[in-house]
């Protein structure tokens, strides 16, 4: 990916130089750009995740991406892998080439609109340079994931009719749906920690959903398993419209629209080094599938903690278990918050309360591992900021957000 010479100085310098008004004033600008591209173009409502827009995500995710390749325009190779992540959940959803002409116009027009005076016609022609060239970035590594999926065995564009032939709860709040091709067709090969785009239209509801759920289970498989949270409402978000929707509504023999697998939050399985893989919650669905394939395809030492609120909120745990007993290598802990008297009783669980450094540094004695974990964000930071106490190197660590991509530091 090489951009440093599509740009003169002059724009490169002026892009820059202003780089720090999106790092001050991007929330403010991104907010104003999705109100006036979705006032222009409703359309364009039936792709984005309207939840994320109410609590804010998409905005602050967007005006971080904006910044970062503002302040990398002359060498936009140094954040390949966050343009790799948003191009994976691009093409999941099946973004296309020329909606990036419709970004773009309202994007300028919005950083005009709120910046006023700053935005002179020498900064908003260099801008227009350089979202040009970001967005050709964007494309290019787009068409590439396109192309991919479509071309291997099994593969197909955009989305495709699946039959849901199980669905199984699997806790309180977690509910697996199992699916197969309606037209009878093999899987595509995925990567352990990949995940699908569910594409539904909810009856009273004024536009499509798309939503995200990482595949559950090991790849080989004659199903994809994606395994939902039911996101009830709170004073502070909303409930979850489409995790709802497929908890009450969607049964056996339904059929659901999905897209082929997509991220880059993967296994590495090149490597022969100690696993470690720590979830919070629902975080568990992409380590799960880690956990199936590093047992099924190597001897690597694996170790495997979940943090949860009790066990009735603890999905997966037999599975977990089954498999402990079948690998010796497979070394498992769980941490609950508030385990019930139930909990105590048949003894559930090997930590009360929270995660410490104390307790990761009782049970991780591989400090060379490869380090995964997903989960809600405070959980991840307090995971994040352990590890690097324990000396783990940067390199060793490796996490994904569910929904837009936030910040741990």
């Amino acid at each position: 990916m090489k951009t440093h010479t599509q740009l003169s100085p002059e724009t490169i310098k002026i892009v820059k130089s202003t780089a720090p008004i999106l790092q001050s004033q991007g929330e403010i600008i991104t907010k104003h750009f999705y109100t006036r591209m979705f006032s222009k173009h409703p359309e364009l409502l039936n792709v984005f995740n309207q939840t994320n827009q109410k609590m804010g995500k998409q905005p602050s995710a967007l005006a971080h991406s904006v910044y970062r390749a503002a302040a990398h325009i002359d060498c936009l190779d140094q954040i390949l892998p966050e343009v790799e992540l948003i191009a994976h959940k691009h093409r999941s959803l099946g973004v296309k080439p020329e909606q990036y002409a419709i970004v773009g116009e309202n994007l300028l027009a919005a950083i005009e609109e709120v910046l006023g005076e700053a935005a002179t016609p020498e900064v908003l022609h260099a801008w227009k340079e350089a979202y040009q060239v970001i967005a050709d970035v964007f494309i290019e590594v787009e068409r590439q994931l396109y192309k991919e999926v479509e071309q291997q065995p099994g593969g197909w564009k955009d989305f495709k009719p699946f039959i849901v032939v199980k669905k199984v709860k699997e806790s309180d709040v977690i509910t697996s749906f199992y699916l197969k091709p309606k037209d009878g067709g093999m899987l595509p090969h995925f990567k352990p920690g990949q995940y699908i785009s569910v594409k539904v239209e909810i009856p009273g509801e004024p536009y499509i959903h798309h939503r995200q759920y990482s595949l559950s289970d090991r790849p080989g498989q004659d199903y994809f398993r994606i395994s939902v949270k039911r996101e009830d409402g709170t004073d502070t978000k909303p409930a979850g419209v489409v995790s709802t929707f497929l908890h009450q509504k969607v049964n056996e023999g339904d059929i659901l629209e999905i897209s082929p697998p997509a991220g880059n939050f993967i296994l590495d399985q090149s490597s022969d080094r100690p696993v470690v893989l720590i979830s919070g919650g629902v975080g568990l669905t992409p380590l799960l599938s880690m956990l199936k394939t590093a047992l099924n395809t190597s001897d690597r030492p694996v170790t495997f903690i979940h943090a949860a609120i009790n066990g009735r909120t603890h999905a997966f745990r037999e599975e977990v278990l089954a498999l402990k007993k079948q690998h010796p290598q497979l070394n498992t802990y769980f941490c609950y918050e508030r385990p019930t008297e139930e909990d105590r009783a048949l003894n559930r669980f090997d930590k009360e309360g929270y995660i410490d450094i104390d307790w990761f540094e009782s049970i991780i004695p591989q400090r060379d591992a490869q380090f995964y974990f997903c989960g809600p964000v405070p959980f991840m930071k307090e995971v994040l900021r352990i590890l690097r106490a324990m000396g783990i190197q940067e390199e060793q660590i490796n996490y994904e957000f569910f929904g837009p991509k936030g910040k741990l530091d």
